[in-house]
C-alpha cells in the first residue's frame, strides 16, 4: 500500500464521459456508437487527512473535499514538474488545516 501525508499534492486522473470533450481532456476515445467520448482529466488535490480506514480526504482548488481510496490506480504523487507547471491549479491550505 503506498504511503501519503497531509499536505502532499497529489494528481487525480479523473475519467469522464461526455459529448464533447473540453480542452483539457486526454485519452480521448470514441464511446461504441460514436456519439460520445471516453476521456481522462487531471485533477490537481492535496492531502488534508490520511484516515485509518486506507482512505484519504483531499481538497479540490476550490475547496471542495473527496474521500479516495489509497488503492485508487487514478491516485499519482504530484512530481516536482507538475508543481512547477500546474501550481496555479493545486489548491493552497489555509493555516487552520
Amino acid at each position: 500500500m503506498r504511503q501519503f501525508r497531509v499536505g502532499e499534492s497529489i494528481v487525480y486522473h479523473k475519467p469522464k464521459r461526455s459529448f464533447s470533450p473540453g480542452p483539457r481532456a486526454r485519452q480521448v476515445f470514441p464511446l461504441e456508437h460514436g456519439e460520445a467520448y471516453h476521456y481522462v482529466v487531471d485533477k490537481f488535490w492535496k492531502i488534508i487527512r490520511v484516515n485509518d480506514d486506507g482512505t484519504l480526504d483531499v481538497v479540490t482548488r476550490t475547496g471542495k473535499e473527496h474521500r479516495l481510496s489509497v488503492t485508487d490506480p487514478n491516485i499519482s504523487k504530484a512530481r516536482l514538474l507538475q508543481h512547477i507547471l500546474y501550481r496555479k491549479r493545486f489548491p493552497r491550505l489555509s493555516p487552520k488545516r
